[in-house]
């Protein structure tokens, strides 16, 4: 079982897609997302496999729940650093946003 403090080690915060392009050649349809948070962050690549679910229309400007301190990881040729964080809904992934105007780089706790 998670203890609060594992919880705690996740640094997990509110970014906004500034942009989005598909990845061609990867073994399942995903997309690179470019995502600000703000201040001291910027901007972070987080390869995301979500295509199915949303276009890149539906994306832009969304603001999300992203995992950010997880190791790197290349994927389809392209290093993504960070996580966002999707629910598991009747049609496919359903994205984490906040319930309100959070600013960008916001911690989620």
């Amino acid at each position: 079982m998670a203890t609060i403090d594992d919880f705690k080690k996740l640094e997990v915060r509110i970014g906004r897609i500034a942009k989005v392009s598909e990845i061609e050649g990867a073994k399942s349809p995903v997309y690179r997302l470019s995502v600000q948070f703000g201040g001291e962050i910027g901007e972070r690549t987080i390869v995301a496999g979500i295509r199915g679910a949303y276009t890149p229309e539906m994306l832009m400007e969304k603001k999300i729940a992203c995992i950010l301190n997880l190791e790197p990881k290349s994927v389809a040729g392209v290093v993504s650093e960070g996580m966002l964080l999707a629910a598991d809904g009747e049609n496919g992934p359903v994205l984490l946003v906040p319930d309100g105007d959070a600013e960008e780089g916001s911690l989620v706790r």
